[in-house]
């Protein structure tokens, strides 16, 4: 029950009604019996800072941000975290006691747990990640932070290959898609494959042995990952690193580490209903 004391929560980004954190936040929430409820606000381009305004009079607890408005954020908030600061980007936002805003980027930190809760460290491994931008770059941090040997970016534009691939300093690299057959972990971070049975590389470049994830989660089981497990490798959708990264933001926001389980079964279920 909604009440005079519940906190908010939103997303924010434009376009947002597509968005499946309602689904995955709200049913946490009740999963924990936690008084808060999550929405979507659509928030125009370039008025990002006007929502923080808007936050901070309002008592909003927690916002998460999506496109266009991350580096936005990133740059209008009173704190950024680490990853935040290096990304100069922002997909969460809490408002501490004092009335300060502070900007997280809980993407990367997300994905790794993803990897973790599938059983696999990337501590060493050689990762090749297809793509260079904003996910790209949140990949590409958070599994330097987490030891990755060797991260080779394959990316159609030199220059944002360079650019992302500064973010993993001496280990990162760009490559050319036979870096992909030389891989431990690929990481498909484009869009291609979305609602679509396009591919994003060559998959005569993966094998057995290897590992490997698509960020793209609709479909849930993309062409990459069906085609990727015929020729063997193990496969990751990209359901699991939205999940965790919803879990590190209602640690944030509440201090209560919600139950993943019922996080996914929400998106799950929400994208049948979309099928």
């Amino acid at each position: 029950m909604i009440s005079g004391s519940t906190r908010l929560a939103a997303v924010i980004g434009s376009p947002v009604r597509h968005s499946l954190s309602p689904a995955i936040h709200n049913a946490a929430f009740e999963a924990a019996g936690v008084d808060w409820v999550y929405v979507a606000l659509e928030v125009v381009p370039g008025a990002a800072t006007a929502a923080l305004a808007a936050m901070r009079a309002l008592g909003i607890g927690g916002l998460s941000v999506t496109m266009p408005h991350k580096e936005e954020v990133a740059g209008a908030v009173d704190v950024l975290d680490p990853a935040a600061a290096a990304l100069g980007s922002a997909n969460t936002v809490v408002l501490q006691p004092d009335g300060r805003s502070a900007g997280y980027s809980t993407d990367g930190a997300g994905f790794i747990a993803s990897l973790v809760d599938a059983g696999v460290d990337p501590h060493g491994l050689a990762v090749a990640v297809i793509g260079a931008g904003g996910a790209a770059r949140a990949v590409i941090d958070a599994l330097a932070r987490g030891g990755a040997s060797r991260i080779d970016v394959v990316n159609r534009s030199a220059d944002r290959a360079d650019v992302a691939a500064a973010l993993a300093g001496p280990v990162g690299h760009v490559a050319d898609p036979a870096a992909i057959a030389r891989a431990d972990l690929v990481v498909n971070a484009t869009s291609i494959g979305m609602g679509n049975a396009d591919l994003p590389c060559d998959v005569d470049l993966v094998h057995a042995g290897q590992c490997v994830v698509d960020l793209v989660y609709h479909p849930l089981d993309t062409a990459l990952l069906a085609a990727a497990r015929r020729r063997g490798a193990r496969t990751i959708d990209g359901l699991g690193m939205l999940v965790h990264q919803a879990v590190l933001q209602q640690q944030l926001w509440t201090g209560i580490t919600p139950d993943p389980t019922v996080m996914r079964a929400a998106a799950e279920r929400e994208l049948r209903t979309r099928s």
